[in-house]
């Protein structure tokens, strides 16, 4: 209950961090958003224009952050019983979704000037602007990214990245204030298209980003390694396979995994061992093992563990054939069966008949069985 308390008590205190961090965002974006707007107007100027709006659609860009953790710390409900957490990853969407209008509308808005030139008045009051919406975009980008570090939110990275990018905008819009005051050459509009690019292409990769979160992406290795060293510290525990950890939301992990164990357990003990890995993996880590299927291994049968090694050193001489686990020979019945991950390089049907034949050359008296693995995690 305890465990269950402490880890309530953290979701409670991070959907609090991010909801902070966010606010501070809004108060920061909207008085640059009015800064820029007003010497904007006033000196005529599209760049600045166009980065005042960028900075409002910042701001609108952390309420949805804000409505997306309240929603994503829902409770489970009986349609969802694995909780609301993917719901921060849509809300990413829906920030790369305005970043990417806001980039969209400067493009368009900065080829119209191009086409029909105005002219801007800057003086030392707008200069004085820009650079402090440079030191605070700067720190407000590096404050989103260290409290998206501590609280794993996929928003909170989407805007400090955003916000270090503002940054460099507004140092273009700098400097084409000054070629301007020392040179009279205007690169207003061009600047304004510079300006939009580089929002589009952040746009563009929040996106992508978040859309690899919600198809699923490739397990941490780091995170894949500590679970599989802690179940192998077992003694009863030859190996541990086919790691599958499933995301719904930030810091919340579920998985399956299959543990090698010898043939003389009983359902008792296997009983037991399963509790006793998946107490100590949420411990460790946070995550929690629905599922542990088991492997037999052979532990009275010198000809079995022979037979295995050959087997193997068969198998693995493919390059497609990554790893080999879960062998057991029953000599007696004359079956013999295993599990085969194969890489992406190849089909494993196609595979899976290459091996059948080697299989049949090496060991016809056997009946063989081989399960295709997939490479899902290290």
């Amino acid at each position: 209950m305890s465990n269950n308390t402490n880890n309530n008590n953290e979701l409670v205190q991070r959907e609090k961090t991010i909801i902070k961090t966010s606010l501070v965002g809004i108060a920061a974006n909207v008085i640059l958003s009015g800064l820029k707007a007003m010497v904007g107007f006033v000196s005529g100027s599209i760049a600045i224009i166009l980065d005042a709006v960028n900075n409002l659609s910042d701001a609108l860009s952390s309420v949805v952050t804000i409505v997306g953790t309240y929603l994503a710390g829902k409770r489970p409900d009986k349609k969802h019983p694995l909780g609301h957490g993917r719901i921060e990853y849509l809300s990413a969407m829906v920030v790369a979704v305005i970043v990417l209008y806001a980039g969209i509308t400067a493009f368009i808005e900065s080829v119209k000037h191009i086409i029909n030139p105005t002219v801007a008045q800057y003086d030392t009051p707008s200069l004085i602007v820009i650079m402090a919406a440079i030191i605070v975009k700067i720190a407000l980008g590096t404050f989103y990214n260290r409290m998206a570090h501590v609280t794993s939110s996929a928003s909170l990275k989407a805007s400090g990245q955003d916000a270090l990018f503002d940054a460099v905008i507004s140092v273009s819009v700098l400097a084409s204030a000054i070629v301007y005051m020392t040179s009279g050459i205007s690169l207003e509009a061009y600047v304004g298209i510079i300006i939009s690019i580089f929002i589009i292409k952040a746009g563009i990769e929040i996106l992508l980003d978040t859309a690899s979160d919600i198809l699923g992406r490739r397990a941490d290795p780091e995170l894949t390694r500590t679970i599989k060293a802690i179940l192998n510290e077992e003694p009863e525990v030859r190996g541990a396979y086919d790691l599958i950890i499933n995301n719904y939301g930030p810091e919340k992990n579920y998985a399956s995994v299959h543990l090698e164990l010898p043939d003389t357990m009983t359902v008792d003990e296997v009983d037991k061992l399963t509790r006793h890995v998946q107490n100590r993996v949420y411990l460790q880590t946070g995550v929690i093992l629905t599922g542990v299927g088991v492997y037999s291994y052979n532990t009275s049968n010198d000809e079995a563990a022979r037979i295995r090694n050959a087997v193997q050193e068969t198998i693995l001489a493919h390059d497609f054939a990554l790893q080999m686990h879960g062998f057991y020979l029953d000599m007696e019945s004359k079956e013999m069966r295993f599990d085969v991950v194969f890489s992406f390089d190849i089909d494993y049907e196609k595979g899976l008949g290459i091996l059948y034949e080697d299989m049949s050359h090496k060991y016809p008296e056997y009946q063989v069985t081989i399960s295709p693995d997939v490479d899902i995690s290290d």
